[in-house]
């Protein structure tokens, strides 16, 4: 048979559902407030496109590898659209209907889309995910559609989290502690990071796998950093051996679901320097003093102010290298971002019950002067009513961290 008579899409029978993520509802309450928004910008459908918003209408977590994916809503029904490559998974993981597309002839992603959205529909996309390539198709499968913006809505959706995601996410940063606790097993000197965060990764697989019989098992990842490449907060695991005296950097990130927490710790090996210890000191203040500030009422702007005053009354203002926290639900190095909740300087959003952010202060000393290296401590903190419950539990400061063997 010619591929080009076989079929653009096609649906798979569902055997057997996979244990979902959520209750039902729980996503039938996400779908209902995204379908009150989309009635409130005069929106007859979304199409979702980024692994984030997909992944939290639907609990479909899909891996595109150069396809499209998507999730259709409008105020009947949600569906995803998935590539045909990954067979009747996407089915059995979505809430709501699949359809699937194949590869059969290009662009069935558009006659997909065609068929579960109406031409001339005023349509949602995520203008801060999708490309000019796409909207031009898009534009050309439905030449009589008005497209709009979903994404920043959509985001401030997702800001406040349930019960049900915040159940969620402390199993997860209890994981994150137990990968902290590896890691600080396998630092010594002469031993080199990427042996250390093998270690604490498959450590916290194997939690995953006890905490969540039902998940997905992918995309946990440790960076640990010696010396030098303490320098930036997302340099990537290297060979590079311990040496006595470094300053060490844990970065512990388990993910189950699409949902990304973090565990950062400062350490050193065998010892510290009078230098080192002076700024580990200053930044574990700026850390406590952080999470004092953390509660309902409080602007992010107004946060990132007044911990720079302690930087500067210390000469470290300038060792600063980025915000002083964000939001944590779905996310990841790799997609997604709250970007309406950081603890920033130049961000005024107001924190609310329900908002799950992160206290995580940065310096980075240039190597070659004393006390050089980067310095981050990192807890995840629930905003409650009256204040905010503090969900990492593993510890910090020269007091616990100073990694001695032997």
């Amino acid at each position: 048979m010619n591929p080009m008579e076989m079929s653009n899409l096609i649906e798979f029978p569902i055997y057997e559902r996979a244990t979902p993520t959520f209750s039902e509802a729980e996503m039938a309450g996400r779908l209902q407030k995204l379908r009150g928004a989309m009635a409130t910008h005069d929106i007859d459908s979304v199409l979702m496109t980024s692994i984030h918003n997909v992944n939290y209408y639907s609990d479909f977590f899909y891996c595109s590898f150069g396809r499209p994916y998507g999730l259709v809503v409008n105020q009947q029904t949600q569906t995803t659209l998935s590539a045909n490559i990954d067979g009747g998974a996407p089915a059995r993981r979505s809430f709501g209907q699949n359809q699937v597309y194949t590869d059969w002839q290009r662009d069935n992603f558009y006659r997909a889309v065609q068929k579960h959205i109406k031409d001339g529909d005023t349509v949602g996309i995520e203008m801060d995910h999708i490309n000019m390539q796409m909207v031009s198709k898009l534009k050309a499968a439905l030449p009589n559609s008005k497209f709009v913006d979903i994404a920043e809505p959509a985001m401030f959706l997702r800001m406040i989290k349930s019960a049900e995601e915040i159940a969620h996410i402390t199993k997860m940063t209890a994981i994150a502690d137990i990968g902290g606790t590896a890691c600080a097993e396998a630092i010594g000197v002469g031993v080199s990071e990427h042996e250390v965060a093998i270690h604490s990764t498959d450590t916290m697989i194997r939690e995953i796998a006890k905490v969540f019989p039902d998940s997905e098992i992918r995309d946990t990842w440790t960076w640990f950093q010696s010396g030098i490449n303490t320098d930036g907060a997302h340099n990537p695991v290297t060979t590079r051996k311990i040496e006595a005296g470094d300053i060490l950097s844990l970065n512990c990130f388990p993910m189950v679901a699409g949902y990304y927490v973090a565990l950062e710790r400062t350490l050193f090996a065998e010892h510290a320097s009078d230098a080192h210890l002076k700024n580990w000191q200053v930044n574990c203040l700026v850390h406590d003093e952080g999470k004092k500030l953390i509660k309902p009422g409080a602007k992010c702007s107004d946060i990132a102010h007044e911990l720079n005053k302690i930087y500067a009354e210390h000469g470290l203002l300038q060792a600063r290298t980025f915000g002083y926290g964000h939001s944590f639900g779905i996310l990841c190095h790799y997609y997604g971002r709250e970007a309406g909740l950081e603890l920033r300087e130049d961000i005024d959003t107001v924190l609310e019950p329900g908002m799950v952010v992160s206290m995580e202060p940065m310096i980075m000393i240039e190597e070659g002067k004393p006390g050089a290296g980067g310095y981050r401590e990192h807890d995840i903190l629930v905003l409650t009513e009256s204040g905010a419950e503090n969900i990492t539990h593993f510890p910090y400061g020269p007091e616990h961290n100073i990694i001695i063997k032997g």
